[in-house]
């Protein structure tokens, strides 16, 4: 069985779902991400993006979060396949 790679949440494309593996964040930002459920483990859903691309949309929790890319550009995960 060959290990997925990783890619940036930043860089999934809208209706994607995608299981959090890491996270490069650190500081406050690192404790208000986990607070609102992006922690490793988590799906993700990329719910949709600004006209410009910049923040996007994700359902996580139940819950619609956007995110600047730069903040998505820290967060790891892998594509996750429906079951």
């Amino acid at each position: 069985m060959s290990e997925t790679a990783l890619s940036p949440l930043s860089a999934f494309k809208t209706g994607q779902r995608v299981q959090l593996v890491k996270s490069e964040v650190d500081g406050v930002l690192r404790r208000r991400l986990m607070d609102l459920g992006f922690v490793p483990g988590a799906t993700v859903e990329v719910l949709q993006r600004s006209p410009l691309g910049d923040p996007v949309a994700y359902l996580v929790n139940q819950t619609t979060i956007a995110l600047r890319k730069e903040e998505g550009d820290r967060l790891f995960g892998k594509l996750k396949e429906e079951q």
